[in-house]
């Protein structure tokens, strides 16, 4: 799977019974041959998902392709790849904690 691949599958992987109340843009920016930037825009139970750079995202994931791939495999978690320095946050953190929650492996 890409990294592309997988943020397409994303929106299949939503839980909308878990978002709820929850209104924000969430953008990644994923560093690496395979990389890119998307971001999601979560509101009213709803996901949808758009390439490129949210103007104002509430919260900003930074990574490599492969952590990313990681992740999405259920190999590591954000908290570890935070804990060794290669997941930058930027923003309102206590999304960070939502996702896993929001969004299922």
């Amino acid at each position: 799977m890409t990294v592309k691949e997988s943020f397409e599958t994303m929106k299949e992987r939503f839980n909308p019974e878990n978002a709820a109340g929850t209104a924000a843009v969430i953008q990644y920016n994923i560093k690496g041959d395979d990389g890119g930037s998307w971001y999601f825009t979560i509101k009213d139970g709803t996901c949808s998902l758009a390439a490129g750079s949210s103007e104002k995202p509430d919260l900003t994931l930074e990574m490599s392709g492969n952590d990313w791939l990681d992740i999405v495999a259920g190999k590591t978690t954000g908290v570890k790849l935070i804990m060794f320095g290669r997941l930058k946050l930027k923003g309102d953190t206590s999304l960070a904690m939502k996702m896993r929650s929001m969004f299922s492996t």
